[in-house]
């Protein structure tokens, strides 16, 4: 791949720390395309910049806006590879339908995350449950007060050395006062005012010593949905459950590779409503075994307590089927378990 100079300058002055964390760094390439009379222009890569955006466009004045997030390994592999990125460009044209904005092109879509890993290589990590964290971006131009959708936008790609969101298990708390999204809303697309609309509530679990909240049904409060950056899987009676989709949960694309990983792993797989109530109870008799978050930042993460106000439950096995779950997956991803799905994308491709 040819670079610009100044581009080429801006990767290798650029040092990772260590630790990496999540998300701690940005690293100094980004993709850019912009949508404008009705056609989408060829993309480019470009230093990491400030861009600048008009106060009143509408991506700031109504959140005309939404993300993906996307992981590329280089672990075991000859070159990066790209973990699922046709998935992620589906998702982003639904939640850009949902928002009135253009479709991302597929070819763009994956061009634009294989443009960038590329020109990363000298910085992707190369540690296993390390990887290229990706976050593709789409959002509105155009200025005006009067609510109304934007007839310009921008496709912009940046980009993260990252390890997991947690490193050890977390503790969950279970929010019954606040909802985060409604059927006919915007929940099961991934739009960034879903996630505005969370911290609040995150911020009041931390505070409390918890590490995120267990969001419910907007309408009876009783069933689960999901946590505010992640999915959630259960195990009960031996088989792994997931809430079963309904308009208002993010369908996580982990949470759907783990539903396809678990016949591998001799599992059953279940999408059903799932109680919140009846949880508490299955965790305290063991009838439930474990309980697990999972995503792309968080891959699979283990959960050690499930808080309800005062009644605190501690799971009582911890890490044992997730760890599963997560060294499955994580062999697919970094090249060591053969792909029989399609799942993996060589960047250089």
């Amino acid at each position: 791949m040819n670079l610009s100079p100044t581009l080429s300058a801006a990767i290798s002055n650029f040092q990772l720390p260590d630790p990496l964390g999540f998300g701690r760094v940005t690293a100094p390439v980004m993709f850019v395309a912009n949508y404008i009379n009705g056609a989408w222009q060829a993309g480019e890569l470009m230093t990491y910049e400030p861009i600048a955006l008009n106060p009143a466009a509408t991506s700031l004045q109504f959140a005309q806006q939404c993300f993906e997030g996307l992981k590329a390994f280089w672990v075991e592999q000859d070159e990066p590879a790209l973990f699922r990125p046709d998935e992620n460009a589906k998702r982003m044209a639904r939640s850009a339908e949902r928002l009135c904005m253009p479709e991302v092109p597929h070819t763009l879509f994956l061009d634009g995350v294989k443009a960038v890993t590329q020109a990363m290589k000298p910085l992707i990590p190369r540690r296993s449950g390390e990887s290229l964290y990706l976050r593709p971006m789409l959002y509105g131009m155009d200025t005006q007060y009067p609510l109304a959708g934007s007839e310009n936008f921008r496709f912009a790609i940046v980009c993260s050395p990252s390890a997991a969101y947690f490193a050890k298990p977390i503790r969950v708390l279970v929010e019954r006062d606040a909802c985060r999204a409604a059927v006919g809303g915007t929940g099961d697309v991934k739009a960034g005012g879903n996630y505005a609309g969370s911290i609040q509530a995150t911020r009041r679990c931390i505070e409390r010593g918890y590490d995120q909240p267990l969001w419910l049904d907007p309408v009876e409060r009783r069933l689960i949905e999901e946590l505010s950056a992640m999915n959630i899987c259960a195990i009960i009676d031996g088989a792994l459950c997931s809430p079963a989709l309904n308009g208002t949960i993010l369908p996580g694309i982990t949470r759907a590779t783990l539903l396809s990983l678990a016949a591998d792993l001799g599992m059953e797989a279940l999408e059903q409503p799932i109680d919140v109530n009846s949880l508490l109870d299955d965790i305290d008799s063991g009838r439930c075994s474990e309980l697990f978050a999972c995503g792309t930042a968080a891959i699979v993460n283990p959960i050690a307590v499930l808080a309800d106000g005062q009644r605190i439950t501690r799971l009582q096995q911890v890490d044992a089927e997730a760890a599963r779950f997560k060294t499955a997956l994580l062999d697919i991803q970094e090249g060591r378990a053969a792909d029989t799905r399609g799942w993996m994308f060589n960047s250089a491709e």
